[in-house]
């Protein structure tokens, strides 16, 4: 991409950036992803990387003069009828709107890319030789392109842990006091699976596999009863933990973009995100 002016670049040129690195095309049928809030000609100058565009971090991203905000959960699921400002959504477009900062959402198609989601969750807990869970199967594409792309990943540790020693691992390179597990703590794990998210939806892709535990969030009894049952293991370490490392990723990934384009745009991970669950 050409070099342009500091003060030239705008939510378009920021756009394409983030479209290379989460290619649209990734997306689910059902999602999306793209520009929720705003106009692709607005100057940015600074940028937040979110994982969710809730009210709060829309109110300080406004009040920080943040031009851009990118989130990986939309603001805009399904079209909407009304904007009611007395709603979170409404509230949220109209905050935006008036500091004139856009939102801009990668959602699935951040999930399957190379160096996306997925990929950094898996290196997060040290797995290697990673190939998705899911593989993308886009018309058009070579074997070659989609080899990186997918759901889910699967990946192998440098050496055999019991499922035990895994949970500590996890623990430690996620900070996490607690994580929810089913299966023998005894168990020999070598192979592992990991999915972003609510991981319910590629439970048969793990059984098809040959890991022997899945590592995902929002996991339910039933998939756990089943996976026991085939003697293997899950790990629920939670949808908010097991997504909320891509900002701090994709601030770094993005940060470099731009700079190498010449542009002067602050790119930085948003601090004020908790998960919403407490432990009592």
């Amino acid at each position: 991409m050409k070099s342009r002016g500091a003060t030239e670049c705008r939510v378009g040129d920021v756009i394409q950036v983030m479209e290379r690195l989460a290619p649209p095309h990734l997306a689910e049928d059902w999602d999306n992803c793209g520009l929720q809030v705003g106009a692709a000609h607005w100057p940015v100058r600074k940028v937040w990387i979110a994982l969710d565009p809730l009210p709060e971090v829309v109110c300080s991203a406004a009040e920080q003069q943040v031009d851009l905000l990118i989130t990986h959960h939309p603001l805009i699921f399904k079209p909407l009828r009304v904007v009611d400002t007395q709603t979170p959504v409404g509230g949220t477009i109209e905050r935006a709107l008036a500091a004139r900062m856009a939102i801009y959402s990668a959602h699935t198609n951040l999930d399957s890319a190379r160096e996306g989601v997925n990929t950094i969750l898996a290196r997060t807990l040290g797995l290697k030789k990673l190939t998705p869970l899911v593989p993308f199967s886009g018309a058009g594409e070579t074997s070659d392109k989609t080899s990186r792309l997918g759901m889910g990943r699967l990946g192998v540790l440098d050496r055999p842990v019991t499922l035990n020693a895994l949970i500590g691992r996890i623990k430690k390179r996620m900070h996490l006091l607690t994580v929810k597990v089913a299966g023998d703590p005894g168990l020999d794990v070598r192979r592992v699976a990991v999915c972003s998210g609510s991981g319910s939806s590629l439970l048969e892709a793990f059984l098809d596999s040959e890991a022997q535990v899945y590592i995902s969030g929002d996991l339910h009894y039933h998939a756990a009863r089943t996976v026991v049952e085939a003697g293997r293991a899950l790990i629920d370490v939670g949808h908010f933990a097991s997504e909320h490392l891509i900002t701090d990723a994709l601030a770094a990934q993005l940060g470099d973009a731009v700079q190498n384009s010449g542009w002067h745009v602050a790119v930085e991970p948003c601090r004020l995100e908790r998960d919403p669950f407490m432990l009592r």
